[in-house]
Formats: C-alpha cells, sequence, structure tokens
C-alpha cells in the first residue's frame, strides 16, 4: 500500500473500529422514539443520509438529515445532531444558533476542546480516529460502524472483513480508468456520494454518484470504455448487462457496503497516485472550512 498519509489512515480502520464497537455507548444518536436531524457539510453530510436511513430502519424514529449549509428551522425535533471532524466549521456552527431553544443539541466530533463541542449539551468524541490528512477516511467510517451497532446490526465481523480487503490487491486497477461512477440505494446512496467525493478530492478525476435503479434515468449516456461503475451492496443483474453493453466495468462484491468504502478510498489513493498526485495534499482544499 501507498506511503502516504491518506493510505496509513485508510489502513488502520479494522483497528480503531474494533475500539470503537468496544467503547461506544451512550444516545448521541437518539433514544428509541426521538425524532432527529442529523446535519453535516461535505463527508459528513453524506454520513448524515446513511445514518437517518439506518435510524428509520431499525425503527428508532422519525430521522431527517440535511446539509447544514442549507438547512432552516421548520419541523420541530426532539435531537438535532451534528457532525464536524474538526469542531470548527462555520456553518454546522452557524446551523446551531438556529436549533430551536429547548431542543436537545449533540455532536459527532475529532476534537475535544472545539468550537462545536463547547456549543452542544452532548459529545460523541471520536479523538482517536482524528485524521493528519484533509481527505477523511477513518473518521465517517467509524461513526457509521458505531451507528450500527447501536441500532442493532452485526459489524463486529466488518472488522476482520475490512483486515482482509486491506490485504488484497484492488478488484480492478487503474490503468485506463477516466471515469468513476459509485452507486447505492437506501444507506448506501450516502456511502456512493462519499465514494465519489473522495476520489474528486484526492485524485481530482471525474466521478458522479447516484441512487442506483436513476442511473439508467440519464446518466448512463456518458458511460464508456473508459467508465468503472462501483455498485454498493446486492446489483440488479439486469443493471449490470445495461451497464456493461456501453463497455464500461461493472464492479459488484459480497462485501458488506461499508468494507466496499474501504476499498474506494484505496482506490480513490491509488488513482490520485498513478496521475502523479500527492491524496494527503488537495488541491483548493482545507481541513476545516472556517469562514471570516
Amino acid at each position: 500500500m501507498s506511503s502516504s498519509i491518506t493510505a496509513q489512515e485508510i489502513a488502520s480502520q479494522p483497528v480503531v473500529w474494533a475500539r470503537a464497537l468496544q467503547e461506544a455507548s451512550g444516545a448521541i444518536f437518539g433514544r428509541p422514539g426521538e425524532s432527529v436531524l442529523i446535519l453535516g457539510c461535505g463527508t459528513s453530510a453524506f454520513v448524515a443520509e446513511s445514518l437517518a436511513v439506518l435510524r428509520e430502519q431499525a425503527g428508532l424514529g422519525l430521522t431527517d438529515a440535511a446539509y447544514a449549509s442549507e438547512w432552516r428551522p421548520g419541523r420541530r425535533y426532539d435531537r438535532v445532531l451534528v457532525i464536524s471532524r474538526s469542531g470548527t466549521t462555520s456553518e454546522v456552527l452557524a446551523a446551531l444558533e438556529l436549533v430551536e431553544a429547548g431542543t436537545r443539541t449533540a455532536a459527532i466530533v475529532g476534537v475535544a476542546d472545539s468550537p462545536v463541542a463547547r456549543r452542544v449539551d452532548e459529545v460523541l468524541l471520536l479523538d482517536y480516529v482524528d485524521e493528519e490528512s484533509v481527505v477523511q477516511t477513518r473518521f465517517p467510517t467509524t461513526t457509521l460502524m458505531i451507528a450500527r451497532s447501536m441500532f442493532g446490526d452485526v459489524v463486529v465481523p466488518l472488522v476482520a472483513a475490512a483486515r482482509r480487503a486491506l490485504e488484497e490487491p484492488l478488484p480492478v486497477p487503474v490503468d485506463g480508468i477516466d471515469h468513476v461512477v459509485y452507486l447505492g440505494t437506501g444507506w448506501t446512496y450516502g456511502l456512493a456520494q462519499e465514494a465519489a467525493l473522495k476520489v474528486r478530492e484526492a485524485a481530482q478525476a471525474w466521478s458522479e454518484s447516484y441512487p442506483v435503479l436513476d442511473y439508467r434515468h440519464g446518466p448512463i449516456a456518458v458511460a464508456h470504455p473508459g467508465s468503472l461503475v462501483t455498485i454498493f451492496g446486492a446489483a440488479d443483474p439486469s443493471l449490470v448487462a445495461d451497464v456493461e453493453a456501453t463497455g464500461a466495468q461493472v464492479l459488484t462484491s459480497d462485501e458488506d457496503p461499508l468494507v466496499q468504502l474501504v476499498q474506494a478510498q484505496r482506490f480513490a489513493v491509488a488513482l490520485a497516485e498513478s496521475r502523479g498526485l500527492n491524496p494527503d495534499t488537495p488541491r483548493h482544499l482545507t481541513r476545516s472550512v472556517v469562514l471570516s
């Protein structure tokens, strides 16, 4: 594997997932029956979307997700949960100022003494998965692992599955690929969006994401022999056939979608390095967006 900081942080995920599953406790994602709004920006917004679907699927109560930069008060919630690795994101802090008085607020952060952490009623601190790289990898996946465990999913086997995946070659080499597409459904659509973002951030490459069955409704028009289309979770054979007919490669897997996301992170790093780029320092990006 690459020696970049991003690659090292990707490789650490089995270790930090195992620790998170041992230490996780509390009701940061909301008690059963509570209505919850989850907010984030960038990667954290995609995680919020996945969490909202997973929580409702678990029968724990109404759960919405929104971009912190776009949300405005309207519906009433019992709890507003924000996700901010740095704890400094301006839009997240601005959104918290709009939360109705009396609503319980909570945050998942990577930095303890941060503005977001100080602003909320309850904090889940994941400082041991905070990242040196600008590109987020293990912070979002660990958040999802904790949530799925709390929601009743059996996720302990994923630690070993991720370790195996990290030891194996990439399922598809990066050579000859100039267009990357990720497709998901339900909670995995958030993963598809996150995987595509990793390719854009790290490799400055053409990447897209769509709900899996919506891909035929227009986006398939640009599929070609240089395209790699990855489907998170179970794949509809008819969709696979339609995409392959364009000359594109289709990547499916029997692995859990979260393990697939780890492979997508690895692919982004490999693609970046094949293009002569350092995935640790994506252009125009900083670790946190702090507005004056």
